[in-house]
């Protein structure tokens, strides 16, 4: 966890990923609109509906959301230093969400319906969730009277770590409106990734840099789903 103690631009690192990141995301509209339907459906033997379906304008819409979000992360709300592996590595998840959702919607025919619903107000509430909390973070980081304190107010009263609990709801989001069973398969590994790694990894660097604060903190909250775990 050495990358969080460690303040820089890295201006360079963040503008590759920002490529590869836009590279995917044509991609993505290439296999929901383009000729890779064609391509992409051919491949796996599939029988594409007629026209475009409602659908796949609400998975690529979702893309286009999480990239917004993510430059805004990138370029206004992350101080820390990044490594190079990470602008090569961060694009391969979201190729997951913006490529591998694309695939395992595009043949699906059915009409939107009260599930699909469901999925769009899980996306929005995942994105404020995650989104909404960080923006208040680096609000409270901000006033000088606040150094050396732990941000334990708003969203993260109700989890030491709501914003990758907002992570796992769009990214559920989109296993819904991709209609399939195997798109399941991708949130799950998300909540494991979260829970088994990356939050018990940021809670041992946060307990070393802020110590008692951190253990009361940690007594009373939830690591990542509130009021469950």
């Amino acid at each position: 966890m050495d990358m969080y103690a460690r303040k820089a631009p890295a201006l360079a690192q963040k503008l590759v990923l920002l490529t590869i990141e836009l590279l995917i995301l044509a991609l993505s509209a290439w296999i929901l609109f383009g000729a890779g339907r064609t391509a992409t459906a051919s491949l796996f033997g599939w029988t594409l509906p007629p026209t475009v379906p409602v659908r796949a304008y609400c998975i690529f819409a979702f893309s286009v959301v999480t990239m917004m979000r993510m430059m805004v992360t990138l370029f206004y709300l992350m101080k820390r230093d990044m490594a190079w592996s990470e602008a090569f590595t961060i694009p391969i998840a979201f190729a997951l969400y913006y490529v591998g959702f694309a695939v395992l919607a595009l043949p699906e025919s059915a009409p939107m319906s009260a599930w699909d619903d469901l999925a769009i107000a899980l996306f929005l509430l995942g994105c404020y969730l995650n989104t909404g909390s960080e923006l208040a973070r680096h609000r409270f980081k901000r006033d000088p009277n606040n150094k050396g304190r732990l941000y334990t107010q708003g969203l993260f009263s109700l989890s030491r770590h709501i914003n990758f609990f907002g992570d796992i709801l769009w990214v559920g989001a989109y296993a819904i409106l991709a209609h399939t069973i195997w798109a399941a398969i991708i949130p799950i590994c998300v909540l494991l990734f979260f829970g088994l790694f990356n939050a018990p990894a940021l809670d041992r660097h946060l307990a070393s840099r802020y110590g008692q604060q951190y253990e009361a903190y940690a007594a009373r909250t939830k690591m990542l789903i509130p009021f469950i775990w």
